[in-house]
């Protein structure tokens, strides 16, 4: 069982001083002493360090109040989400799995070792509620590979209580300094192990460069690319852990990256990179296949709660709960297979081949202001075609479809409009978010249509079982007027959006 806390904290340089007085921080009733532990942690890796990388530390702990295995993902500066289990003499299953998209393949070995003696002290207030733990750590470090050696430092931890004001380390850290503490030049306990236990003369741990300004076309595309691969590394825990938005935000990740491949086929060889295409097509599939039941769930219980009780007629809340939750725990599990699978690690390797050794064609080292330009005109005069062509169609399935078609290539330029506004500014921004707007509106035809489909369908099942269907059929035509809105208003939104042009 894996258990989750928020962690914030502060860390101080430290000497032979020890810890100020902090009796005089604004809300600090007291300083109570909390004694000496002895801690003994273990930090695993993969040989070439990829968590650390990342900033991300895995570790065993025996002593103090908190022993066991402890995974932190950063957040924010001084901000991480630690997730614990049981001690155990083989990585839990849980963490691994929340590191798989950095690991991978890899083995997770041990690194580096710290045994440190932490004396803590509670701030509290007056009513002896917590306020922060304040411990000085004397740490002794020992690299584990790579034919390193040890370290020693004492350095101060401030980290605030859980469901604590983050403003109150502001306060603590002006008393430190105006004692002469300053700021630790490490982020963590292992980011300063590695420095000062690295072999001499080589061997040192890869550091995460920061990549150059773009300059070229090929540049600000690889950028946006290296942008969307990390965002799919990054989601990967938080999709497997179930938090709200992620599943979502990957799949756009997935989509964005999918997208650019095909609008920068000038850039990159799309010979090349089609097989990608089909994978990130296969990994935005799979992730859609709770989101889309989710959003239709939703439009569905807001049309409901829109209608008056004396017209629904039967069940219809309890059909509708049933229908929202079929396959619901089945498509979860299915999700994390997919996580886990090796055709999935493999599209993570395959985008990071792709940025690490891009197949570059002669256009990429053009100037940005004219070969992503004229990408991002042809993707837009694709979706002028596709827009007449829906609204020159009478309404039925013919017009649905061609609205679905021309609601894919606006969200296929507006990612290209993104992926430009680093070079382009002002023009490509204001692009995307029009886009943005039309893709609301034309998905909102299509969200109607996809609703329409279901009650269809729950309304088979409904009079199979000898219930009224009046209310879904309340329901279908409501959504046939929200569509046929739609329909009417999109001559005049496009129109706004091409400066007065004609459909």
């Amino acid at each position: 069982m894996v258990d989750t806390k928020r962690e914030i904290e502060r860390k101080y340089e430290s000497d032979d001083s020890g810890l100020p007085d902090l009796t005089g921080v604004a809300g600090v009733a007291s300083v109570v002493d909390k004694g000496v532990a002895r801690l003994d942690a273990t930090y695993h890796d993969t040989a070439d360090e990829r968590l650390a990388a990342a900033s991300i530390t895995l570790r065993r702990r025996t002593g103090g109040s908190d022993a066991g295995w402890h995974l932190k993902l950063p957040v924010a500066p001084g901000v991480r989400d630690e997730y614990r289990a049981p001690l155990s003499d083989t990585v839990p299953a849980e963490l691994a799995a929340l590191v798989r998209s950095r690991v991978r393949g890899a083995e997770l070995v041990p690194v580096v070792r710290l045994r440190s003696e932490r004396d803590v002290r509670d701030l509290v207030d007056v009513a002896g509620r917590l306020l922060a733990e304040v411990s000085v750590d004397a740490v002794h470090a020992e690299r584990l590979t790579g034919g390193g050696g040890s370290a020693q430092w004492t350095e101060i931890e401030v980290e605030l209580a859980d469901d604590g004001d983050p403003a109150f380390l502001d306060k603590v850290e002006k008393r430190l300094r105006r004692a002469g503490v300053q700021p630790s030049k490490s982020a963590s306990k292992l980011a300063r192990a590695l420095t000062e236990t690295a072999p001499r003369g080589g061997g040192k741990r890869r550091r995460k460069r920061a990549a150059a300004e773009p300059v070229t076309a090929g540049d600000h595309v690889l950028a946006y690319l290296r942008a969307q691969r990390d965002a799919v590394v990054e989601l990967d825990p938080a999709v497997r852990r179930d938090e709200e938005d992620s599943v979502h935000r990957m799949r756009v990740a997935t989509r964005r990256t999918r997208s650019a491949l095909r609008s920068y086929g000038k850039v990159l060889d799309r010979a090349v990179t089609a097989p990608l295409g089909v994978e990130l097509k296969w990994l935005a599939g799979e992730l859609g296949v709770d989101r889309d039941r989710e959003v239709l769930t939703a439009r569905l219980t807001a049309a409901l709660a829109a209608v008056p009780d004396p017209l629904v007629s039967g069940p219809v809340t309890a059909r509708l709960l049933t229908w929202a939750n079929a396959r619901r725990g089945g498509s979860r599990q299915r999700l994390i297979g997919v996580l886990d699978s090796a055709r999935y690690l493999a599209l993570l390797d395959a985008l990071d081949g792709l940025i690490a050794g891009p197949p570059l064609l002669p256009a990429a080292a053009g100037k940005p202001a004219k070969v992503i330009a004229k990408a991002v005109r042809k993707d837009f005069g694709k979706l002028s075609g596709l827009v007449t062509e829906a609204v020159a169609l009478p309404p039925g399935p013919d017009r649905d479809v061609a609205v679905h078609e021309a609601r894919k290539q606006a969200k296929r330029t507006r990612y290209a409009a993104e992926a430009a506004a680093p070079a382009l500014g002002a023009t490509a921004s204001a692009l995307a978010k029009d886009m943005k707007s039309l893709q609301g509106l034309l998905g909102d035809h299509q969200d109607s249509v996809m609703v329409r489909r279901t009650l269809r369908e729950i309304s088979a099942v409904a009079h199979a079982a000898g219930e009224s269907s009046f209310t879904y059929g309340l329901l279908y035509g409501r959504e046939e007027q929200r569509a046929a809105a739609v329909e009417a208003a999109l001559p005049g939104a496009w129109r706004a959006i091409t400066g007065g042009t004609a459909v």
